[in-house]
C-alpha cells in the first residue's frame, strides 16, 4: 500500500483534492463542494482544470489516503469541462455556477458583501473604484487578505494608502454603513443588511492585506503609513508574518509546510534567506534530501530578487493557509500575536 502511495509525493494536497473529487460522481462531489467556501471552490475548480497526465497510479495513490484499499477509477480527463459544469451547478445552483464555471473565480448568487468573495479582483476594483474611501475600506476588511491585496493592486497608489489606513483604524461597522454598501451593490446583486454592528477591520486585518501585496507595493505602502502614523505602522509591521519568521515555526510545522512546497520554489526562496533559516529547513529534512537541496542551491547561481520574493510570497501564502486550517502555528515578527 505504501508503495502505491508514492506517486502522491509529487502532488500537492490541492491536486490530490481535485483528483479525489473528479474520481467521485458529480452528485457526490457536489455534496462536498456545498460545504466549502468560495475561495476553496475556486482553488479546487482551478486545480481540476489544470490537471494533466493523471495516471491510474496517481488515482489509486490518492484514494489510498482516504480509503482502506484502493479502488479502480476511470474517466478522469475526459470531458472535464462538462463534468465541472454539471458538478458546480449541482452544488451551487444554475445562477451562481453559470459565471463561476466560465472563469472559476466568479459566482453570482450571493447577497451583499459576500457576493464580492466570488468575484475576481479586477471586477471588485471596478465596482468600488468610484465609491467613498470608507466604503472601499469596508469591502477590503470583509474580503480575505489575498483577495483584498489583489484588489488594491488595481487601485491607485494614494487610494491604497487611504484605504489601508482606514482598515487599520476600523473597529466596528454600523448597520447604516452596511445598508449603504448593500444599496450600492443592489444594482448588480441583491441582499439585506443586518441590524447589528459588525466587528470588522483593525491592524490585524491590515497586516493580512499587507502580507499578500507584492513586495514593492508593500514596502512603499508601509513607508507611507509610518509617515502618517508611525505607531500604527509599527503595529501593522509587528503583526505581519514575513519569510524570516519561519524560524519561529516549530519543527513539526516546518515539516508539514515542506510537504506542500515544490523543490523549485523552495530553492528560489532560500536564495534570499540567511544561514539560520536555511539550517532550520535543512534540519527538518532527511539527510539525503538536505544534501540534495544544498547542492541545488549552489548550482542555481544568481537569481533575480523579484523571483526570490515571488517564491517567498508563495510559501507564505501556503503557510498562512495551513495556519488558518490549524495545521501549523505561525508567530509575528514582534510580540506574540493574540
Amino acid at each position: 500500500m505504501n508503495d502505491e502511495a508514492k506517486p502522491t509525493i509529487n502532488l500537492s494536497k490541492l491536486d490530490q483534492a481535485a483528483i479525489l473529487l473528479m474520481s467521485l460522481g458529480e452528485k457526490e462531489a457536489a455534496e462536498v463542494l456545498k460545504h466549502l467556501g468560495p475561495k476553496d471552490v475556486q482553488r479546487i475548480g482551478t486545480a481540476m482544470t489544470s490537471l494533466e497526465n493523471v495516471t491510474q497510479d496517481h488515482v489509486e495513490a490518492v484514494m489510498s489516503n482516504f480509503l482502506s484499499e484502493a479502488q479502480v477509477l476511470t474517466g478522469l480527463g475526459v470531458g472535464s469541462d462538462g463534468y465541472i459544469r454539471n458538478m458546480l451547478v449541482e452544488a451551487l445552483g444554475e445562477e451562481k455556477a453559470g459565471s463561476l464555471v466560465d472563469r472559476i473565480l466568479l459566482g453570482g448568487n450571493t447577497s451583499g458583501l459576500d457576493t464580492l468573495k466570488w468575484m475576481d479582483a479586477r471586477s471588485v476594483a471596478d465596482i468600488i473604484r468610484n465609491e467613498h474611501p470608507q466604503i472601499q475600506a469596508i469591502v477590503m476588511a470583509h474580503l480575505d487578505g489575498d483577495q483584498s491585496a489583489e484588489v488594491l493592486s488595481y487601485l491607485g497608489e494614494k487610494v491604497r494608502l487611504d484605504i489601508l489606513m482606514r482598515v487599520a483604524s476600523m473597529d466596528t461597522v454600523q448597520p447604516s454603513a452596511l445598508q449603504e454598501l448593500n444599496t450600492i451593490l443592489e444594482k448588480q446583486f441583491s441582499g439585506n443588511a443586518g441590524s447589528q454592528a459588525k466587528t470588522m477591520g483593525g491592524t490585524k486585518v491590515a497586516a493580512e492585506i499587507m502580507n499578500n501585496l507584492e513586495s514593492s507595493i508593500e514596502a512603499d505602502l508601509m513607508e507611507s503609513i509610518k509617515e502618517m502614523d508611525e505607531d500604527m505602522g509599527n503595529t501593522i509591521q509587528d503583526l505581519m508574518f514575513v519569510f524570516d519568521n519561519l524560524k519561529g515555526v516549530d519543527d513539526r510545522g516546518i515539516q508539514a509546510l515542506l510537504r506542500e512546497v515544490s523543490s523549485e520554489v523552495l530553492i528560489l526562496a532560500l536564495k534570499g534567506s540567511d544561514e539560520e533559516l536555511k539550517e532550520k529547513i535543512f534540519s527538518n529534512m532527511s539527510k539525503r534530501a538536505a544534501e540534495l537541496l544544498r547542492d541545488d542551491l549552489e548550482a542555481k547561481g544568481p537569481v533575480r530578487l523579484s523571483e526570490v520574493e515571488a517564491a517567498q510570497k508563495e510559501i507564505l501564502i501556503i503557510a498562512r493557509r495551513m495556519a488558518d486550517a490549524g495545521e501549523i502555528v505561525l508567530g509575528g515578527t514582534g510580540e506574540e500575536m493574540l
